[in-house]
């Protein structure tokens, strides 16, 4: 049986999601499911390090203006620059270094 970050990191290897696409496929549900998720992949971003891979951040951006945000692992839940909350979530991958 895997844990949850093996299952993420599975996941992550194939293709790649958003906090929320992850709580989902990972079947976990309520307010801190995606807080759990982000947590997760702090941790899963030490770990991939030290296998030789990286976790790939696409920033997240506002839908409202176009306002691109720094690569982090968070989800913020509004634009500074418009103050529009219609925020398209960041999107997270695993891939191997070169």
């Amino acid at each position: 049986m895997m844990t949850r970050r093996e299952r993420i990191i599975s996941l992550l290897e194939e293709k790649d999601y958003s906090p929320s696409e992850l709580a989902r496929a990972l079947d976990l549900r309520g307010k801190g499911a995606v807080k759990t998720i982000l947590e997760d992949l702090r941790v899963i971003q030490r770990v991939v390090k030290r296998e030789g891979k990286v976790l790939l951040i696409k920033p997240a951006e506002c839908r409202n203006c176009g306002f691109v945000f720094k690569p982090e692992i968070k989800v913020p839940s509004r634009c500074p620059h418009c103050k529009s909350e219609w925020i398209e979530e960041p999107r997270f991958k695993i891939e191997s270094k070169l």
